[in-house]
Parts: C-alpha cells; structure tokens; sequence
C-alpha cells in the first residue's frame, strides 16, 4: 500500500559554486577599487583631468565586463535542479557573453576620440582589470575547496 500522505518535494540546493563565485565578485571588487584609484592618480599626473576620466572609465568597463561572466552564472544558477538546468544555464551565459560583445563594441564606438577621456589611461584601466580579474579568479579557485562532484550522492549514502 502506499502512504496516502503527500510528501513535500525535496529541497532544491544552491550549487557548490556560488559561494566561489561570490568570493570573486567580492574580491574583483575590491580590486576594481584599487585600480580605479591607482589609475586615477597616474591618470592625472601622465594626462591630467582626461586621465582620470580614463582611467575610471577603463576600471568601470573591466568591472562590467568580468562581472557580467560571475553574474550570469549565478543566475543561471537559479535553474539548478529543474529540468531546464542546461538549457537555461548555457542561454544566460551564452548571452552574457554576447552582451559583453555587443557593450564593447558600443563602448569602444562611442569613447574613440573624446576629447574628455583619454586612450591609452582607458586602455591600460582597462587591461590592468581583466588581468587582474583573470587573477582573482585563479586564486579564489585554485584556493577553493570543492569536490569534484558535490552534487553526486552515493547509493547508500544519508542525506545531510
């Protein structure tokens, strides 16, 4: 026979990578902070008041654009445990990425030849970002401590 007494559906769990790509947002953050004001400075003194407006511009374009990557995947995150897990997670990041495209792309148009901001500041912001960014996301990775598969439940094995 069976229990005639419905059961509530288990719980859906968040996916062990959140908590990893939160510490990088956190600390790309922190980052982003410092090359903004590092790059202020050096903007100001090598080009003066066009510097630092490149040098924040270039800081708020890597910020954008490696946030997009860890922001897309959290969301993406959401769909964990639905049938529509894959489906939704490679569309959400598939379109960041295309997003980040088509932003740069707009942006690089738009900021060619300002008189108010200038080049090669924005330029080195914004590499000394994505560089810096790739390094935090080694580092809090490479520091994580995360199974191979933590989702995976052995026959036998209790839930916790």
């Amino acid at each position: 026979m069976t229990d005639p007494t419905p059961t509530a559906p288990e719980p859906r769990k968040a996916p062990s990578s959140n908590p990893v790509l939160i510490k990088i947002l956190r600390y790309g953050g922190i980052l982003a902070a410092a090359i903004a004001v590092v790059g202020a400075i050096l903007g100001f003194v090598f080009a003066g008041w066009p510097g630092v407006a490149g040098a924040l511009v270039g800081t708020g374009m890597a910020v954008v654009f490696c946030g997009v990557t860890a922001v897309s995947i959290l969301l993406a995150n959401r769909f964990f445990g639905t049938d529509l897990f894959a489906v939704a997670f490679f569309g959400i990041v598939l379109g960041g990425w295309i997003l980040k495209f088509v932003l740069f792309i707009v942006l690089f148009l738009l900021l060619r030849d300002r008189a108010w901001v200038d080049d090669t500041v924005m330029f080195v912001a914004l590499v000394a970002g994505v560089v810096g960014s790739l390094a935090v996301d080694v580092v809090v990775v490479a520091t994580s401590r995360q199974s191979y598969a933590p989702e995976v439940r052995l026959p036998g094995e209790d839930e916790d």
